[in-house]
Order: structure tokens, then C-alpha cells, then sequence
């Protein structure tokens, strides 16, 4: 069931949090093993919390299961990674979690996640393989794939995952769910591990865009723990969620349709946007120039940003360490060499150099400035459209197995996604069909919608009316 539906039968009487909570643990008893979604759950304390849960609030008794690298007090924090997975606990609340509890939900699960939150297909979590609920031989995409596969497989009503590059909406799009990125800003980082501080952001993945529009406007708005996190006050975004597109100007991005996109894809993608223009939507080809370089510069900036906020995973106040360290060096590289999967190394590493002496201007610095131009064209966009329509990945969910092969190819599959996360606007995955792929019969297709900064509103409106196609 949706989390509306699910909190209109709380209210009518018709279930209990307990029951819910009961049934969710049944569901993933009988069905996780295939999916591998979950990392662990805590039955005995949301069923703590659900024994008191106020059902009057917005999420009253609602369970919600949030990615590994969130914080919440007194469970397990991993990020899908054997530096966390030995020992830690985590000693606080982040403030999406916070914020979920004032609303009466109940955190419940901790999901997979490629390690640290960096990949694009959860084959990188170094503690257990996710498989997409379509197909077990596929990716759920990544790096929120937990998150996504269990919402898509009916293990979890509604989830949290971050995205830095894609990373919500990437896997929303292989399983068939809805994926919503905020704004930069919109929603305080405080409490989620950091992976690329100027490009994470939290949000929802649901079976419903309301859904996705109820969770947002609970873990939205200003945190004083977060510098970064806007004072921009949160609209109602309930309404005008079914206002339709009539009048609006949706933009298709030239650079979004070129060569290399599969063609079953192109087509459930037009289709959708030929739905969109059939309930009164103006669509209108416009350009967004800097897109060629949006991988490039998304593995420079990111990287380099990896590369400092993972120092503080040095085997001294938490996490993994090494023993019997001859020396305080010792115990350093061990611990990291012992700790962190290869792709963590490789993106510290890559991190490392574009800031090291000599390189600083060549790379991090030029990045910057590309960033900002990345940034322009999207502005420019935006005073003539009010959503962008693109595909949200070159193809489905391909097999298991192709990162190790070459990340080079994984990195290239968020070619439509990095782009929102460097200008710090809001973007959202809505399913929109299925097709036939590398010798399967029917793997799920996203239509990503892309909104100006601080415009989820008009975003989940347009998403809302994609939904609801005939």
C-alpha cells in the first residue's frame, strides 16, 4: 500500500502500527533474501515506538526505512562498509530522523547501499549484494538501491536515501519507484555521512508521488546544524499537487536525446512527454550546452571532496583499526587498506591528486568554473520553461557484475543525473513504462523532471501529472 493509503486506514481504525510493523517484519522474512535490501532491522524497537505512536500527527505510526548512511541513535550506521560495520553504533539522531519522529513515523530497517555511497549499483556495498525485485540477475541501481528495491518490492512503504549524483534517482528509475532529489539546501545534511558535502542532499523513495510530496514536507526546511541548509520558508506541497500541466512550459533538452540512449527507453521517455503535452503542457526544445562536461566535472569536484571528509576514518576514534600497529602511520594505512573497499580507494586516491600541488588550478579549480557554468544554463533554462523533461538513465538496469569490469562504464551511466546535483536543483524519477533489454522481457524505465532551486512544488506537480497519464 502507498503511505496516504496505509494513514487512512491508521486513522479509520482499520490497522495498527504494531500490525503494520508485524507484517513489514513477515514481508521481509519471506521475501529479502532474494532482494538482499535490508542490512538489519530493529523489530523491537519500532514496535516500542509504535506502541506509542500519536496517530494524529502527519506520519503517525507510519514505519520508514532509511539508507545506512544516516543516522540514528543507537543503530548501526555502515555505509555499506566494513570500516563502520564492525563496531559502530550511532549516538545521535540526524535531523531528517529527528524531524520523521516529531511526524510520528518510525524508522525501521537500514538498507543497502554501495560503500560510503559511492556507485550506481550497490555492487560496491561490501557487505552483500542487492538484486533488483524485477530481475535477480540485475542491479537495483545505486547507490540508494536498498532503499529503492524494498519499496519495489513491497518490503518498505516508503524509504530515505541520499543522492549525490543520482543516487536516489538512479535506482528509483531500475525498480520502478519514485525518486525525489530536493534542492541543495532544502533538506538539512546534518547526521548523514558525508561523501561530497556541496552535492548531497537527502531525500524520499516511494511508491507514490504524493507519497514522495507527504515525507518532503516533513523533513524540509531550516536546521541550525547545518550550515548549509537554506532558511527559505517550505510551501504546502499537498497543494496544487493535482493542478495539472495545463499552461506549462516543460523544455526537452537536445543534449538529453542524443546518441548512446537505448531505444526502448527513448521511447517510454517520449511517450511520457507526448502524455504530459496531451493534458495541456506546451513542450519546447531548449539547449543545455555544458551537459558534455557534467561527468568530467562531477568526478573532479566529488572525488576531491571524498578525499577530505573521509580522513576522518582513520582508525582512531571509531570504526575499523588495524592491530598491532607498529607506529601511528601504520596504524593508518592499514586501517584504510583494511577498511575501504576499491572504489572508495580509487575516488580517494583520484580525490587526492586533483588537490595535490601542481594540480589544484589544472582540475579542482577549472571543475569549479565549469560547475558554474553547468549551473548558468539551467538558470538561463528556467526563465523560459517551467520543468525540464529527460531521461533519467541511457538504459535500464543492466546485469550484475559490470562495475568490477569497468567503473568507467558505471560512471558514465549518471550522465543524465549529475547535472541537478552540481547546479543544486531539484529533480525527481517517475516510472513512466517498461521495455524489453538485454534479454529481459520488461525492465522499468524513469522519466526524470527537473525543477528550478527551491521549486518542488512545481516539480512534484508536473511529476504528479505524469503519474496519473492515462
Amino acid at each position: 500500500m502507498t503511505l496516504s493509503s496505509l494513514r487512512q486506514q491508521l486513522l479509520a481504525g482499520e490497522t495498527t502500527p504494531a500490525a503494520i510493523l508485524t507484517r513489514l517484519a513477515g514481508d521481509i522474512a519471506a521475501r529479502d533474501g532474494r532482494t538482499g535490501a535490508y542490512l538489519s532491522h530493529d523489530l523491537e524497537a519500532a514496535m516500542a515506538e509504535a506502541a506509542v505512536a500519536d496517530l494524529s500527527l502527519p506520519l503517525g505510526g507510519i514505519p520508514i526505512a532509511i539508507k545506512d548512511n544516516i543516522n540514528v541513535l543507537g543503530q548501526p550506521c555502515t555505509c555499506g562498509s566494513r570500516f563502520l560495520a564492525e563496531n559502530y553504533r550511532s549516538p545521535y539522531d540526524a535531523t531528517v530522523i529527528r524531524k520523521l519522529r516529531a511526524a510520528g513515523a518510525i524508522p525501521f530497517g537500514r538498507m543497502n547501499l554501495d560503500e560510503f555511497a559511492m556507485g550506481s549499483s550497490t555492487e560496491n556495498s561490501a557487505l552483500q549484494t542487492t538484486r533488483n525485485p524485477h530481475d535477480g540477475e540485475r542491479i537495483p541501481g545505486g547507490s540508494s538501491g536498498g532503499s529503492a528495491a524494498a519499496v519495489a518490492d513491497l518490503t518498505a512503504i516508503a524509504a530515505l536515501g541520499s543522492d549525490t549524483g543520482g543516487s536516489i534517482r538512479q535506482p528509483a528509475s531500475h525498480c520502478g519507484v519514485v525518486g525525489l532529489k530536493p534542492s541543495y539546501g532544502r533538506v538539512s545534511r546534518y547526521g548523514l555521512v558525508a561523501f561530497a558535502s556541496s552535492l548531497d542532499q537527502i531525500g524520499p523513495l516511494t511508491r507514490s508521488v504524493e507519497d514522495a510530496a507527504r515525507i518532503l514536507q516533513v523533513i524540509a526546511g531550516p536546521d541550525p546544524l547545518d550550515s548549509t541548509c537554506l532558511e527559505a520558508a517550505v510551501p504546502d506541497y499537498l497543494c496544487g499537487l493535482n493542478d495539472g500541466v495545463k499552461g506549462l512550459k516543460l523544455g526537452l533538452p537536445k543534449e538529453y536525446f542524443g546518441d548512446g540512449i537505448d531505444p526502448g527507453v527513448r521511447r517510454q521517455v517520449l511517450a511520457a512527454v507526448e502524455a504530459l503535452a496531451a493534458q495541456g503542457a506546451e513542450v519546447v526544445d531548449i539547449s543545455l550546452p555544458h551537459t558534455e562536461y557534467a561527468v568530467a566535472t562531477y568526478y573532479v569536484l566529488a572525488p576531491a571532496e571524498a578525499s577530505s571528509n573521509l580522513s576522518r576514518f582513520d582508525g582512531i576514534r571509531y570504526g575499523h583499526r588495524a592491530a598491532g600497529p607498529v607506529d601511528i602511520l601504520d596504524l593508518y594505512q592499514r586501517s584504510r587498506e583494511d577498511g575501504f573497499g576499491p572504489e572508495v580507494k580509487r575516488r580517494i586516491i583520484l580525490g587526492t591528486y586533483v588537490l595535490s600541488s601542481g594540480y589544484y588550478d589544472a582540475y579542482y579549480n577549472r571543475a569549479q568554473k565549469v560547475r558554474s557554468l553547468i549551473r548558468r544554463d539551467f538558470e538561463a533554462a528556467f526563465a523560459r520553461v517551467d520543468a525540464i523533461l529527460s531521461p533519467v538513465a541511457p538504459t535500464p538496469a543492466r546485469k550484475l557484475g559490470g562495475s568490477a569490469i569497468d567503473p568507467l562504464h558505471e560512471y558514465l551511466s549518471d550522465i543524465f543525473t549529475l547535472a541537478p546535483n552540481l547546479a543544486g536543483i531539484c529533480a525527481i524519477s517517475v516510472p513512466c513504462g517498461m521495455t524489453a533489454f538485454d534479454g529481459a522481457a520488461a525492465l522499468p524505465v524513469g522519466l526524470q523532471i527537473f525543477g528550478p532551486q527551491l521549486g518542488e512544488a512545481m516539480l512534484l506537480r508536473v511529476a504528479r501529472a505524469a503519474e496519473r497519464r492515462p
